[in-house]
């Protein structure tokens, strides 16, 4: 697939993701426009042509040169370039383009808000987690029980300078024996946060199981982003077979509940 055939593939996905978070997403060029001054960019992934491979970041200010970019990568699977190419794009939208549609609505929706003690003068945003692969209810549980960013505190403490946002991207899984453990602070690998996190003592089966998820962190609670009355009305939201979407602690209890009235 040629690079404009790709991005083009790509931003029709970012638009169809973004409308099942309730914003009105259209592509204008070499971005994709969102309400107010929101927008998606979208880069080339080094050698990522036919891997799958997304590279996109989310504009909290268009047109202004300071404006934060929030960068993330997402890859995906599939029989076709195009079929690998969709599902990049949804679980980017699953892990962290909820975390940048709640920072603009500040309803609580899409993700969860937590002041972390062991993070004082920071502000988390944190989505659900996407875990995919053989048992992961097992991982699911443990990550909804469990403060994965307090354990990690420690270690991304002294990466974490200037107003922020930061992005705080955790990848974890793998089986007992052959495991991966990885935390990006954005976009760059931080080897002490991913130590610290391969440390925990998160469920390792004897099949393949993973975990993503994304976590933003600002200086202070922010004010939402500057975003246009207009929403787009939602379609039912269509679930994958997996990877399951998995809400932080502080809603494990209606996770719970929602499995339970599932059976």
């Amino acid at each position: 697939m040629r690079p404009q055939e790709r991005l083009a593939v790509i931003q029709r996905c970012v638009t169809r993701e973004m409308a099942r978070l309730g914003h009105v997403f259209t592509a204008d060029g070499e971005v994709v426009r969102g309400p107010g001054t929101t927008a998606v960019a979208v880069r080339e992934h080094p050698g990522g042509d036919g891997s799958g491979h997304v590279d996109l970041g989310y504009v909290l200010h268009l047109g202004r040169a300071d404006g934060p970019v929030v960068w993330d990568c997402a890859a995906g699977l599939g029989k076709t370039e195009e079929e690998k190419l969709a599902n990049a794009v949804r679980m980017w939208a699953t892990t962290t383009a909820s975390v940048l549609v709640e920072l603009a609505d500040g309803r609580g929706v899409y993700a969860d808000h937590a002041d972390h003690p062991e993070l004082p003068g920071w502000h988390a945003v944190q989505g659900p987690a996407a875990v995919f692969g053989f048992g992961n209810e097992h991982l699911a549980a443990w990550l909804a029980e469990h403060r994965v960013m307090a354990a990690l505190a420690p270690a991304l403490r002294p990466q974490l300078t200037g107003p922020g946002p930061v992005g705080v991207k955790l990848f974890l899984g793998g089986k007992a024996g052959d495991d991966v453990a990885e935390v990006r602070v954005d976009g760059e690998v931080s080897e002490a946060a991913s130590a610290a996190l391969r440390a925990l003592d998160w469920p390792r089966g004897e099949r393949l199981c993973w975990a993503r998820l994304f976590v933003l962190l600002t200086a202070e609670r922010a004010a939402p982003v500057e975003a246009a009355p207009a929403r787009a009305e939602a379609p039912a939201p269509m679930r994958p077979p997996a990877p399951a979407a998995v809400r932080p602690r502080g809603l494990f209890a209606r996770w719970r509940e929602a499995r339970r009235a599932g059976r």
